[in-house]
């Protein structure tokens, strides 16, 4: 039976627990439900495959389609990719935590299936600056996460009717309705260079207050 609990990014005393609660359900497998900056998302460890595959049937994903991978910082990031050079780098160390997701290609050797089967070349990585996914990712490791809805519709910015039953998840940490915001903003990073692939919450001009190298598709 999945347990409710209310958390707070204030002075919560319960923080600590409720992180660790969260780390002990992703250890054993299963999912849970947290906060995102402005969505609540499914979370499953990256690196187990059956909570993964889980997360997608729940969503109701075609497949092929992979999750998007949350680390806790920069050198975790560092850790699972190949092309983390200086440029990208500084770019991360200036945006993240936040709404910031680089697709970049996946270090070589990593024993994971975000969905896509081990097909494709790119994984999308983000630091969030929502404190308690970030936080539990900081302890766990990297974390496979996609909005808590079906396919297709949009994304719920507070709880209570998700597409799952009770059993197939383990806790929904519930931070009351999330604000609206912007999406994140998207590039690509290749041994040629960076891409802008969305704009959203960071402009193409503060990504340049970094690099002017950044392209822009015709």
């Amino acid at each position: 039976m999945a347990e409710r609990i209310e958390i707070s990014d204030s002075q919560d005393v319960n923080f600590e627990t409720n992180v660790a609660r969260a780390v002990d359900a992703l250890r054993e497998g299963r999912l849970i439900i947290a906060p995102a900056e402005h969505a609540y998302v499914f979370v499953a460890d990256a690196f187990n495959h059956g909570a993964v595959k889980k997360m997608h049937i729940l969503r109701g994903d075609t497949l092929g389609v992979a999750a998007q991978v949350i680390v806790g910082d920069v050198k975790t990031a560092t850790g699972i990719t190949h092309e983390f050079g200086p440029t990208i780098t500084s770019i991360c160390e200036k945006f993240w935590p936040g709404l910031l997701t680089v697709n970049i290609a996946p270090a070589q050797g990593l024993v994971w299936d975000l969905g896509d089967a081990r097909s494709l070349d790119e994984i999308a990585i983000r630091v969030p600056s929502a404190k308690f996914l970030r936080a539990v990712s900081l302890s766990a490791g990297p974390l496979a996460i996609a909005a808590a809805t079906r396919a297709g519709q949009a994304a719920k910015r507070k709880g209570s009717l998700f597409p799952a039953l009770d059993a197939d998840y383990a806790f929904f940490f519930d931070a009351g309705e999330l604000p609206e915001g912007l999406l994140s903003t998207v590039i690509s990073v290749k041994s040629d260079g960076v891409t802008l692939k969305r704009a959203g919450a960071i402009s193409l001009a503060d990504l340049r207050t970094v690099t002017p190298n950044i392209a822009v598709p015709a």
